[in-house]
Formats: structure tokens, C-alpha cells, sequence
């Protein structure tokens, strides 16, 4: 019975790293829309959501099953429910690259507003956050996931710099350019949520590993 349970752990891991996987390329490719202003894969970003939706369902029905079937106690009980957070927070992630996605369809056909700079430099630190946080998952370090949580403040800086420049230098010189404006502005908020979900993946590996809450309490990060 303990092998078999060993098993199905193993199988939970997978599941949560394929998800991990999805997430990450749904950000890639919305991004990479944007840049190269490429209607085909942004709309395949959207498209392939529901495949993401339905792995978020499978790993959390597998996780319920675990827990009813099997009653685990201790580490193997925290995997188990830092398994669903973590899961969520993936489908939250895939769900803001499909919005950054419905974004760049509607700035696809409109004139380049700017240079695109800031917004991947935002995009790269998205990017790492979720990786790093998946790794410190898969490697069960929360050292890793400290310095991803670090991290979230220099995005947020970032984004707000976004903000500011789309604000005044454009929407506030010439109302007119707002149609162009927003979108972007959008897609910096959802990529700022990004790391916000990576920082919460973070904090549930140091929950996973050290049992430790860290959510809510920044002190207990040292």
C-alpha cells in the first residue's frame, strides 16, 4: 500500500510539473506575440487554455483523492495540499497569458505606439520568477524561493515605471493615444500579477520544506 501511495505522489509531481510547463510557455508565447505582433500565436495562447484548465482539474481531483483514500500525515500531507496552492497559482498564471494575449490582438493592427522596452524587460523578470519558483519546487529549496520572493519588488518598480511613462508621456500629451496606450498598460499589470503568483508559489515551497508560513509574515523570511 505505501509503495503504491509513493507512486501516486510521483504521478502528483508530474502532473504539477507538466502544468508548470504549460505555464510557462503560455507566458513565452504571449509575449513573444506581442513583440513580433503575431495574431496566429496569440490566438493559439488563448486556444490552448482549456487543455491547461482541465490538467488544473485532474491534479486537484487526484490531490482530493490522495487525501481521502490515503489520510496522509506530516510532509507527505504538505505536499499534498502545497501541490493544489501551487496548482492554482499555475492556472492563474496561464489565465493572465491569455489575457496579455487578448491584449496583443488589439494592438496588432494599430500603429506601434513605442518601443517595446520596458514591458520585456518586465516579461524576462516574469519569465525567471515562475521558473525559479518551479525549480526551488522541484528541488525543494527554499533558499531559491527567498530569492524569488525577492524578486517581486523590482517588478513592481518596473511596473510602475510602465505606468508612469504610458501615463504622462503619452495618454496625458495626446488622449488619442490612448486606444494603444492601455493595452500595454494592461499587459504590464497582468505581467506584474505574474510575479505576484510566482511569489505565492515561492512562499508554499518554503511552507513545503520548512513548515514554516511565511505568507502575511515577511519577518519570518529570515
Amino acid at each position: 500500500m505505501e509503495r503504491h501511495f509513493d507512486e501516486e505522489l510521483k504521478e502528483l509531481y508530474t502532473q504539477i510539473l507538466k502544468m508548470g510547463a504549460l505555464a510557462q510557455e503560455a507566458i513565452f508565447k504571449s509575449v513573444e506575440a506581442l513583440k513580433s505582433r503575431d495574431k496566429s500565436l496569440a490566438q493559439a495562447v488563448i486556444s490552448n487554455d482549456n487543455k491547461i484548465d482541465d490538467l488544473e482539474l485532474n491534479v486537484d481531483e487526484h490531490c482530493i483523492d490522495l487525501i481521502a483514500r490515503h489520510q496522509p500525515l506530516a510532509s507527505d500531507l504538505r505536499f499534498i495540499t502545497t501541490g493544489m496552492k501551487i496548482n492554482a497559482e499555475l492556472e492563474r498564471i496561464a489565465d493572465l497569458a491569455v489575457d496579455i494575449a487578448q491584449r496583443d490582438l488589439e494592438l496588432v493592427d494599430k500603429p506601434i505606439l513605442k518601443p517595446l522596452i520596458d514591458i520585456p524587460k518586465l516579461a524576462a523578470i516574469a519569465q525567471d520568477m515562475v521558473r525559479d519558483a518551479i525549480d526551488s519546487f522541484v528541488k525543494k529549496d527554499a533558499g531559491l524561493a527567498r530569492r524569488v520572493i525577492a524578486c517581486d519588488s523590482e517588478a513592481d518598480k518596473l511596473r510602475n515605471a510602465i505606468k508612469d511613462e504610458l501615463v504622462n508621456d503619452y495618454m496625458v500629451r495626446d488622449p488619442k493615444s490612448a486606444d494603444r496606450a492601455v493595452p500595454l498598460l494592461l499587459i504590464s499589470r497582468h505581467l506584474e500579477r505574474i510575479c505576484d503568483h510566482a511569489t505565492n508559489i515561492a512562499e508554499d515551497v518554503i511552507y513545503l520544506v520548512e513548515a514554516k508560513v511565511v505568507r502575511h509574515h515577511p519577518e519570518a523570511l529570515k
